[in-house]
């Protein structure tokens, strides 16, 4: 006799069916989503009506098995496959793909979701987003470009904005100092006229002796011959007398200009100020970069001096600190209509001798400003059987001091012209523009990658090979690498950390719940998220560039299209068969 059952048993059928039509229709539409994972549906018998518990074996009998027919089928679950789909190349910075069991972490009005799909975009804020808005969480960078792990917060790259420019630290140093050269023993040597104090007359009694009185004083007039049998005013007392120095050359480089103030006070405009001739010396010793201390027994000689009324400027040993000044380098302005401008009429009575080299380079400070140091070596001694001594001078017209030197320190090389010892590795300038100060840069001469020298050959050579530090740069691109770290460039050529993205990891990814737009959110039997930088805790690495593709496989859902048609067809197939016999049935009662 036909049973209704059957029909509700087919109909199971059916319904369960067209189920998994539907997971295959969605796995197919998303083929080409990006990060997509494909799902799959799981069925199940329902409960069976028991037409008998069947019996234990006896003695008399084997025993029975029980009798139950099913009632149909059900879907006992849907299991999502986080199988890695491929990687694909797109080249676009933003692009991230994960290789790995890890998940972004992302955040959407005000709530925390998880995803796959790496296709991110910056938005007009250039914080890193979905192509859906939800900001891509990970973790900052301090002022020092390290990065803070603890706290998730929205990824920023702000590209044409972010600034950034770093001290110099570190120099390095490349050539060969010729051991063969003579060693020096003598600066350049320049000799004023002599100066008489409140004498027109010139009486070599009345030379100037004593350099510390006070010309700010009217009482106090310096004369000089002004060269055609008379004399002239040099410096008039209390006339307010500002010196410009200019033009003069040191190893054929003009050192700059710089002006000096007879007064009691500072003077706008000047770069120093005294009353006296001395102060006046001193200062010309300062932006000349005379140096004549001792340095391990060693001395570069020069210095300024005065006697029998003559200023006598000393230059630094070696040819390339050999001093040329003319009289027009330095000139006088005051409020006197007497005097001439130019009364430091200089005289050149000898050369720098001794073998040296040279090298002018720029470094930065704190804010980026290019300052420029020349570093020059001077050939002291050359010791049979001990190598060879060089004393190096470094100088910069940027320091803030009115001192244009900056470093002192003696080199040593031994026999075989190799590198031995220095006494001074760095050098130290002041800064006045609010970046750090001083700057103090550490020299190396003995680099691997090409160490200076001290042998035989026809000139000294020395360049710098490395140095550290930039000026001021913006933002200009940036990648993303397997670890998470976003290396940001700059437009002056440094590399830096600007934050990094973070994974997340589930003890079951499966339980997660789909949120839909390729996000998913916690769900009940997924666990907490783990939350981690990439290669760590099975999270996987991240490949910049690139996404990663759907992991449905067109072949097997084809396939599970055609069972779960011929499972419609057959449970279709069961409720015809079943209304067939039932009009059977009826048909016996007419």
């Amino acid at each position: 006799m036909p049973s209704t059952t059957a029909l509700f048993t087919g109909l199971s059928g059916l319904a369960t069916n067209a189920r998994r039509l539907d997971v295959i229709g969605n796995n197919i539409a998303n083929v080409n989503s990006t990060a997509f994972k494909s799902n799959r549906i799981h069925f199940a018998p329902t409960f069976s009506r028991t037409l008998s518990m069947g019996t234990s074996p006896t003695g008399l009998t084997g025993g029975t098995n029980p009798r139950q027919v099913g009632q149909g089928i059900m879907i006992s679950a849907t299991q999502r496959d986080f199988q890695n789909g491929a990687i694909s190349a797109t080249g676009i910075a933003t692009d991230v793909a994960i290789e790995g069991d890890g998940f972004f972490v992302v955040q959407q009005a005000g709530e925390q979701f998880y995803t796959r799909a790496g296709s991110f975009q910056l938005n007009e804020n250039n914080d890193l987003v979905t192509v859906s808005g939800a900001r891509v969480m990970g973790y900052g960078v301090d002022d020092n470009y390290g990065v803070v792990e603890g706290q998730l917060e929205g990824i920023n790259v702000p590209l044409g904005v972010l600034t950034v420019a770093e001290a110099t630290r570190n120099m390095s140093f490349s050539g060969n100092f010729n051991a063969a050269g003579t060693p020096a023993t003598t600066g350049s040597v320049h000799e004023s006229r002599a100066f008489y104090l409140n004498d027109p007359t010139l009486d070599s009694a009345n030379l100037l002796v004593d350099t510390s009185i006070d010309l700010t004083d009217p009482a106090n007039v310096l004369y000089i011959d002004d060269g055609s049998g008379g004399s002239s005013v040099a410096l008039e007392g209390g006339s307010n007398a500002m010196i410009t120095i200019s033009g003069i050359e040191k190893g054929g480089q003009d050192i700059g200009e710089y002006t000096f103030a007879f007064s009691s006070t500072e003077v706008a405009g000047a770069d120093a100020f005294g009353t006296t001739l001395q102060d006046f010396m001193d200062f010309m010793k300062d932006v000349m970069g005379l140096d004549g201390s001792t340095v391990s027994d060693q001395s570069l000689g020069g210095g300024i001096s005065f006697a029998d009324g003559v200023i006598t400027i000393r230059g630094n040993e070696g040819t390339a600190q050999d001093l040329n000044i003319d009289t027009a380098d330095m000139i006088v302005n005051s409020d006197s209509a007497t005097g001439i401008n130019a009364p430091f009429v200089m005289t050149k009575t000898a050369s720098a001798d001794g073998e040296s080299v040279r090298t002018s380079f720029v470094v930065y400070d704190s804010l980026g400003t290019p300052i420029t140091v020349d570093l020059t070596f001077v050939l002291q001694e050359a010791l049979e059987g001990e190598g060879t001594t060089w004393e190096f001078v470094a100088e910069s017209s940027d320091n803030a001091d009115v001192s244009r030197l900056v470093g002192l320190g003696v080199v040593k090389f031994d026999d075989s012209g190799q590198f031995i010892s220095t006494t001074n590795e760095s050098f130290s300038i002041d800064r006045d523009n609010g970046a750090v100060s001083p700057l103090t840069v550490r020299m190396e001469f003995a680099d691997e990658g090409g160490p200076v020298s001290a042998l035989t050959g026809t000139v000294s050579q020395l360049a710098a090979t490395y140095q550290d530090g930039s000026p001021l740069g913006t933002l200009a691109s940036f990648s993303i690498g397997e670890d998470g770290r976003i290396s940001g460039a700059f437009t002056n050529g440094l590399l830096r950390d600007i934050g990094q993205i973070a994974l997340a990891k589930f003890s079951n990814a499966g339980g997660l719940e789909d949120a839909g737009d390729n996000l998913f959110r916690v769900g009940a039997n997924s666990g907490e998220a783990i939350i981690a930088n990439p290669l760590e805790f099975g999270t996987g690495r991240l490949i910049g560039g690139a996404l990663e593709m759907s992991n449905v496989d067109l072949s097997q859902e084809f396939i599970s299209m055609i069972l779960a048609s011929t499972g419609y067809s057959a449970a279709s197939r069961v409720i015809t068969t079943t209304d067939e016999l039932m009009d059977r049935l009826l048909a016996l009662g007419r």
